[in-house]
C-alpha cells in the first residue's frame, strides 16, 4: 500500500510518498529514505527490499514532483532539513529512523543537527562533504572543473568530468589537473550540447551541498545515532575520503556497506549496485540499535 501526498512549506510544494502503514503495524519508526539530487525513485528497490518496514520518500523541492516558489535555484541543505522537518511532523508518528544517500546524507546531517529530536539512528552513506578533506581547496577546484566543462560544452563533457572527479583515487593532486579533458564518447555518454544548464548535479546549484560544514558540536549533543556509512566499491575515492573524514570528526569509523555509491539502487539506475545485499545490511544496522557505530 503506497499513499502519495502534497506538503506545502515555505516556498515549495512537496510530495511524498508512503509505502507501508501508518501508524506502522511493528510499532517501529517509520524508515525515512532521502537523496539529493536523487528524487523518490531512486529508493525504488531499497524499499521493496524491506517490504515490513513502512518507508517514506519525498523529491526534494524544484526536483521530480516538487515545485518551488522561493526565487532560489541552489540546494542549499539547511533548507531542505527544514523541508525534511516538515515531512517527519506530517507524519505524526514521531521520531524517524533515516537513511541518507549522498547529498540526501548531507541534508539529513543538517537535519539532526536543527531537529534532533526528529531521528533516532541516522544512517548518512557516503556524504559528499568537501570541507573534511585535507585537500578541500583542490577539491573545490575539481569541482569547479566540473562545472566549467558543463557550461563549456553540456551535459555529456559534464557528466564525464563528473566521473572522473568521481572516480579518481586519493587526493587532488597536480597529475589530476594535468589530465586533458575527458571525452564524454569514451563513457558512452554524448558528445553534442543540447544547450541545458540547469542539471543540479552538473551545475553550481548544489555547491551549497558539498560545501556544508559539519556542526560536530551539535551532532555530538543529538540523541540521534548517528553512522557514517561507505561502500566497499568506494574505497580512494572521493566520496569515500568525505566519509572516512566526516566519520573521524564524530569520533568513529564509517561503517562498510555493500557496492559502491549508489549501491541499493537496481537495474533501473544504469549503474546498479548490489540492492539485496544493501538492503540486508542496512537492516542489520538499524537493528543493532547498542552497537557502535563503527566498522
Amino acid at each position: 500500500m503506497t499513499t502519495t501526498h502534497m506538503l506545502k512549506t515555505p516556498g515549495a510544494e512537496l510530495a511524498y510518498d508512503v509505502h507501508g502503514p501508518v501508524p506502522t503495524v511493528d510499532g517501529r519508526p517509520p524508515l525515512l529514505m532521502i537523496g539529493q539530487p536523487m528524487t523518490a525513485d531512486g529508493f525504488a528497490a531499497l524499499a521493496a527490499r524491506l517490504p515490513d518496514r513502512t518507508v517514506v520518500t519525498y523529491d526534494p523541492r524544484g526536483l521530480g514532483r516538487s515545485s518551488r516558489s522561493d526565487d532560489r535555484h541552489d540546494h542549499d541543505p539547511e533548507v531542505q532539513a527544514g523541508d525534511v522537518h516538515a515531512v517527519i511532523q506530517a507524519l505524526e508518528t514521531g521520531p524517524v529512523e533515516l537513511f541518507g544517500s549522498s547529498g540526501g546524507a548531507v541534508v539529513a546531517l543538517a537535519l539532526v543537527a536543527a531537529y534532533p529530536d526528529d531521528v533516532t539512528t541516522l544512517v548518512a552513506h557516503e556524504p559528499p562533504l568537501l570541507a573534511v578533506l585535507p585537500d578541500a581547496r583542490a577539491a573545490e577546484r575539481a569541482r569547479t572543473g566540473v562545472s566549467d566543462a558543463y557550461d563549456k560544452s553540456g551535459w555529456g563533457a559534464g557528466m564525464a568530468a563528473f566521473i572522473t572527479m568521481t572516480s579518481w583515487q586519493g587526493e587532488f593532486t597536480d597529475a589530476y589537473f594535468a589530465q586533458p579533458d575527458p571525452d564524454p564518447a569514451a563513457f558512452g555518454l554524448p558528445t553534442q550540447d543540447d544547450g541545458s544548464r540547469g542539471d543540479p548535479l552538473l551545475s553550481d546549484r548544489s555547491w551549497a551541498v558539498s560545501g556544508y560544514r559539519l556542526d560536530a558540536g551539535a551532532l555530538a549533543a543529538a540523541s540521534t545515532r548517528i553512522v557514517i556509512a561507505v561502500g566497499e566499491e568506494s574505497e580512494g575515492v572521493f566520496t569515500w575520503r568525505t566519509s572516512v573524514a566526516a566519520a573521524a570528526l564524530l569520533g568513529q569509523r564509517p561503517v562498510v556497506f555493500p557496492s559502491h555509491h549508489g549501491g541499493f539502487t537496481g537495474p533501473e539506475s544504469g549503474y546498479p549496485g548490489k540492492p539485496d545485499a544493501f538492503a540486508l545490511r542496512l537492516r542489520e544496522v538499524l537493528d543493532d540499535v547498542s552497537a557502535p557505530a563503527a566498522n
